[in-house]
Formats: C-alpha cells, structure tokens, sequence
C-alpha cells in the first residue's frame, strides 16, 4: 500500500498524523519511520480499533456446484459435462449420486478435470444400513462428507424426525473414527412447525454437533420461513456448508440464477465466519439450461464482495 497517498485523505490524515505522535512517544520512532511502518501489521490493527473494526472486504476462496444441477447431462456424458463444470471456473462438486457410473469412473473423471469432491448426497437409508460401504466410496472419492438430504419417515411428524437425528448422530460417531462427517441437508418442509415446533430445530438441537455437520439449503430455509442470519447466530459454528440458489420475488418460491433474485448474499455471507461455513455449493433444481445457469451463478459469486 503507498501510505503516503492514502495519508492525504480527511480524517485518515488527522488520524494517522494522532497515532504517530501516540506511537513516537512511546517507541521512540519519528513521524517518517512510523508511516513506514504503518504500511503493515500497526496500521491494520490501530485503524481496525479506530474505524469500528473495519476489515478488507473477503470474497468466496472456493466456489463449488452441486451435481444434481446438471444430473441428465451427467448420466449421457460423464467426462464430457465435468470438463464442461470445470471450465466455468468450478474446481469443487458435491456429487448427488452415480448416474449410472461406476465410483471408480466418477473419480477417474474427478482427478481428469481437476475437479474435488469434498461431499456427496447419500439416501439416509443407505447411510443406516449400508455406513460400511458408504465410507468405503466416500474415501475412494475423496469425501470428507456425506450428507442425508432426506428422511426417511418424514410423514411420522416430530418422532420421525427425533429418530432421523438419533440414525445420523450413530453413524456420524462411526464415521469420525474415519474421518468423514456425517451431515444434513434441509429442505422447506422441516420449516413447518408441526404442533408449534419447527421440525428443523428438533434437527438441530438432537443432533450432536460433534457427529454431525449441517448443510442448510439457504433457498428452501427462507422460501419455508426462516431466517438464516437468526440460526447462524442461535447456532454457531453448525452450519459447515451451504446451497446456494436464489429466490426470485414474482412469483415467490421460484428458483433464478444466483444474483438475479431477492436474497442478500452479501449480508448472508459477511456473518460465514459466525456459521462455520467451509463450502459453498452452487445449485439449481431445474434450470432451462443448466450449464448456463451454473455459468451465471459462478460469475456473480466470483466477483461478490462481504
């Protein structure tokens, strides 16, 4: 930074010229010496105290996709629309199943383009009955999660969902002992209370942070009513990864590119830190075309500052 040019400005003159006379007095250094040093770690931190704790505008490091955007297109052509997800600029997927491929050709393609995969979609009742197996695919493809994007006795109100969180925190207990975590992916309908209580927060407060992991859907979670920011603060640290799909606001529930609709991504994302969020994965349900969706999408959260 040339802190001689940025020092001409206002106030940040009569601020840094304060400082300067605060920290000669007090090290023993002049007025030159400590512009100089103001350039680095002294700058940040005292105008980080004296301008309300302002910090430099952070953006996504790692944009990911969830497949299922693109799942027809997988399922004709495995290696040709990984190549075409990679060339957008996406170097994380999150699988949603096979479609149709073998797991060691949904790797070899993963490793042909670049691409990782750092969590993959599995049914609830494979993870129940099958966890031995779904941990062996989950390391071969290099997973450190595996998510439930379902139960499966949604329809048995509360209890179903009281058991659904008693199924993931035993398999996510196993899982650790291999290092992949177990996690949950919400829909809109765990946002309907059911006798006054949001299905969801049963989700939330039963499981065992330390087994498992939450993916919340931000689309379906405000579309079903809630407020991201309220459980990002209610629950800190749970939320490791997120969806990240758009809601337009005519007619209301319809899903749009990221960036075209009425959700505050910025204001969402500046409090990432708050939810524990390490992965942000683009999706679409049913784009027209799916690939320019993706491209769209990428394009807006590349540029996104928070």
């Amino acid at each position: 930074m040339n802190v001689a040019k940025f020092y001409k400005f206002g106030k940040i003159r009569e601020l840094m010229s304060t400082l300067s006379q605060q920290y000669s007095a007090t090290n023993g250094i002049g007025r030159r010496s400590f512009l100089g040093l103001a350039g680095g770690t002294i700058l940040s931190a005292a105008l980080g105290r004296k301008l309300g704790g302002m910090s430099p505008a952070r953006r996504i490091e790692r944009i990911g996709v969830q497949l299922y955007t693109v799942r027809d297109a997988l399922t004709r052509d495995l290696d040709g629309s990984l190549a075409r997800v990679a060339a957008i600029g996406y170097r994380e997927v999150e699988l949603a199943g096979y479609r149709s491929h073998t797991v060691a050709e949904f790797k070899a393609s993963l490793d042909r383009h670049g691409l990782a995969a750092p969590s993959t979609h599995i049914a609830m009742e494979r993870v129940r009955d099958e966890l031995p197996k779904v941990l062996d695919e989950a390391h071969l493809l290099g997973h450190q999660f595996v998510v439930c994007p379902n139960i499966p006795d949604e329809k048995a109100g509360l209890d179903g969902y009281r058991r659904a969180a008693d199924v993931l925190n035993h398999a996510g207990e196993i899982a650790r002992q291999s290092g992949i975590t177990i996690g949950y992916h919400n829909h809109g309908t765990e946002l309907a209370p059911i006798g006054g209580v949001r299905p969801y927060d049963v989700m939330l407060e039963r499981t065992d942070p330390a087994f498992v992991a939450m993916e919340m859907d931000i689309f379906w979670l405000v579309t079903g009513g809630g407020d991201p920011l309220a459980y990002f603060k209610k629950y800190p640290g749970r939320f490791r990864m997120v969806h990240v799909k758009d809601m337009a606001g005519t007619p209301a529930r319809s899903m749009v590119d990221v960036g075209k609709g009425v959700i505050d991504w910025k204001g969402i994302f500046a409090q990432s830190r708050e939810a524990g969020i390490e992965h942000y994965f683009v999706e679409h349900d049913s784009a027209t075309d799916p690939f320019a969706s993706i491209a769209a999408s990428y394009d807006y959260l590349r540029k996104l500052e928070f």
